[in-house]
């Protein structure tokens, strides 16, 4: 498929409409949106949708919704797929919660799921060259150096696990990721959005992730100022102490990618938090992770606090999904316990939705974590081989 657009439509109708257009030539899935007027039904009187666009509406996730009586991938994908599209062409974005983690890993199921539409690498090109006409100075502001890193590492996820090759369009975004870099060789971010969008730490693992990613990239960075921008990351990230435990796992998550940001011992604590943090039934909870006041600036911790089950949380599927993942990352196998426990917990905590719950750490509406609380299971199932053998209905 030509993936290019043309100078016509970008004339006419905007970027903007580009991209919508790109990905509306991307084919609706009725699935969700049929599941989603019967949980509608079911559940009561939703007002707001979670994600909604022409026939894609999902509703709010809730910790009422039914389980599912057995996996399904196949509504975990529509979920994913139909979530990327309708945030992109109602936003027009590459955001932290959805979206920027979608570009991540979708294209590393490639090999499991099968390849990601090609309107899709169309949608980040045409959102790269709205980012590099941007104002600099408004790119340095509120969510911005957050897309322009999710972008790059975005893209640089489709060339190693679609086309292969490293693209004119990665290197562009890691020039423009770069030129956003801060002095102490991170980027700037929002302290109010845990777990994505809380604190600078976070953001830069997932630049250490993309420059990982894409195919030769750090082989071919030989200029001085290229050299000494990614020496800052390293530094950065060896250097400053992590805020949180949820910060530690990420940090092990990018070694994987960008080999050498912990040191061996480091990376054997983190995997004992990790196996440590396991709850009795197999699952992980994002809240044990972090105090309260350790996400941000500790604004959301009189509300965690007075959650009811703030002394014992509840797994889910966020957590749950990222501790099977980074500790297979980190080399632990398959067959260890607490990830065949793991993998089990998963297996029995789906949705009718085809949705993981994960409770929100910010609101009480959409809990937009969900989504990487059910990206995060299906890339866990993928990289543990849990997917092989299961009937063509849970495919």
């Amino acid at each position: 498929m030509d993936r290019s657009l043309s100078p016509q439509h970008k004339d006419l109708l905007g970027l903007r409409s580009v991209m919508r257009l790109t990905l509306a030539a991307i084919g609706l899935s009725a699935g969700i949106s049929l599941l989603g007027s019967e949980l509608h039904a079911q559940w009561g009187d939703h007002s707001l949708y979670q994600y909604h666009f022409g026939e894609i509406s999902i509703p709010p996730a809730s910790a009422d919704e039914p389980m599912a009586e057995n996996l399904s991938i196949e509504r975990a994908i529509t979920y994913l797929e139909d979530g990327a599209k309708a945030w992109a062409n109602n936003r027009g974005c590459v955001s932290c919660h959805t979206t920027g983690w979608y570009g991540i890993v979708r294209p590393q199921l490639a090999e499991s799921l099968g390849q990601p539409d090609e309107s899709w690498r169309a949608f980040l090109e045409a959102r790269l060259q709205d980012r590099l006409a941007a104002d600099p100075g408004e790119l340095q502001q509120d969510v911005n150096p957050a897309e322009v890193v999710h972008l790059a590492a975005s893209l640089a996820s489709w060339d190693a696990y679609v086309d292969r090759r490293l693209s004119p369009e990665t290197e562009q975004a890691f020039q423009l990721m770069f030129s956003l870099q801060r002095d102490d060789g991170a980027w700037h971010s929002p302290d109010t959005w845990p777990p994505f969008e809380s604190d600078a730490y976070q953001l830069a693992t997932v630049a250490a992730m993309s420059l990982g990613l894409a195919p030769g990239w750090l082989e071919q960075a030989t200029s001085p100022e290229l050299q000494r921008q990614v020496a800052g990351l390293r530094e950065y990230l060896r250097e400053v102490p992590p805020p949180h435990d949820y910060a530690r796992v990420a940090l092990l998550w990018a070694d994987r990618y960008l080999p050498g940001v912990v040191s061996a011992d480091q990376k054997q604590d983190i995997v004992r938090v990790i196996l440590d943090r396991q709850r009795p039934d197999g699952g992980w909870s994002i809240r044990s992770f972090a105090r309260p006041e350790e996400w941000g600036r500790g604004n959301r911790a009189e509300r965690l606090r007075a959650e009811a089950d703030f002394g014992d949380p509840a797994s889910d599927g966020h957590q749950t999904g990222l501790a099977v993942v980074v500790l297979s990352s980190a080399g632990v196998p398959p067959t260890h316990p607490a990830v065949q426990r793991g993998v089990e917990w998963l297996r029995r905590n789906q949705r009718e939705s085809g949705r993981w719950w994960t409770k929100s750490l910010n609101t009480e509406t959409w809990h937009f974590i969900t989504y990487t609380g059910t990206l995060y299971p299906v890339m866990a199932l993928a990289v543990t081989s849990s997917l092989t053998g299961t009937s063509s209905e849970e495919r």
